[in-house]
């Protein structure tokens, strides 16, 4: 019999796309995903999975290099965001059909902030697309979800990795995944070599996208930040911060950590570098546990 997995996905931008590779080895390694709570791109990939369309979802994210990827950016510059997001949905719905949350497989949970009443928002029922837009909305980038007399954005505001919210299955193990933890990156993903080689209209079309809302030059330095870059490291800051109380509330039996440092929230472009990277992150933390879970039952013998 499988060893059956709560897990729990956070946000992080591009970096949830290694939530792609933690799910692909778990698998791999014999590991039955029962349950998925997460936020933001966290909602996204569990959503996705929950779904049965990871593998199609997958060969989109790697495919975004070769698309022009402006086409997908429905730019609103209203006073709530930059971005309406709709079109990326819109995209996905070709290939991915909505579903009721409650009739998933598996049992699945999106959050997100219900930012004039101040408190959390967990979606359990209703549409998947629906939980997942009001999930992604980041702050002042994206615009938020008017519903119900609410404003509803990101997830993370308020809890980045959602592990009390998780449905626990018996005799389960919980693994918690934070793709933006404050811990050094190992290594770029792409040298600077590889960077200038690959790169795409998409590549230069966000670029452009960043640098103009950046208003960035070549001597930005940590005490002249652009506007978006300040609003993101703002953002990492307070989810760090509300991470740090989650995991100090419900403890996982593993926690798998990928560096904040890894990659950008928009660098979409790394999509097959950050699938490896969580494949391989995985893989050591489940030999870490194993190890220690070995140590254990030979000690209580």
């Amino acid at each position: 019999m499988k060893q059956k997995v709560s897990l729990v996905l956070s946000g992080g931008g591009a970096r949830g796309i290694a939530h792609i590779g933690v799910i692909e080895e778990l698998e791999k390694q014999g590991y039955q995903i029962a349950s998925i709570a997460g936020t933001s791109m966290g909602a996204l990939v569990g959503a996705v999975y929950a779904l049965g369309k990871m593998e199609d979802f997958k060969n989109w994210m790697l495919s975004l290099d070769k698309k022009t990827v402006f086409q997908l950016i429905d730019l609103s510059f209203s006073k709530q965001g930059l971005v309406k997001g709709d079109r990326v949905f819109n995209k996905m719905k070709e290939f991915i059909k909505d579903k009721n949350i409650e009739d998933l497989p598996i049992p699945f949970v999106a959050t997100a902030t219900d930012i004039i009443n101040k408190k959390q928002v967990v979606f359990n029922s209703g549409s998947v697309f629906d939980a997942l837009r009001a999930s992604i909305a980041i702050p002042t980038v994206i615009t938020p979800v008017k519903k119900d007399g609410v404003l509803l954005v990101d997830g993370g505001v308020i809890n980045n990795l959602p592990i009390g919210y998780v449905k626990r299955m018996s005799n389960d193990i919980l693994v918690a995944v934070n793709v933006n933890a404050s811990i050094a990156a190992d290594k770029p993903l792409l040298t600077e070599e590889e960077i200038e080689a690959s790169q795409s209209k998409y590549q230069q079309i966000l670029s452009g996208f960043k640098l103009h809302l950046n208003h960035h030059n070549p001597s930005e330095d940590n005490l002249d930040l652009g506007y978006i870059s300040l609003i993101i490291r703002t953002l990492n800051l307070l989810v760090d911060r509300n991470t740090q109380m989650a995991l100090a509330m419900h403890k996982p039996d593993i926690l798998i950590e990928i560096s904040s440092e890894t990659c950008g929230v928009f660098d979409f472009f790394y999509a097959k570098e950050l699938v490896e990277k969580g494949c391989h992150t995985t893989a050591i933390a489940l030999q870490k546990y194993k190890s220690t879970s070995k140590r254990w039952f030979q000690i209580f013998r």
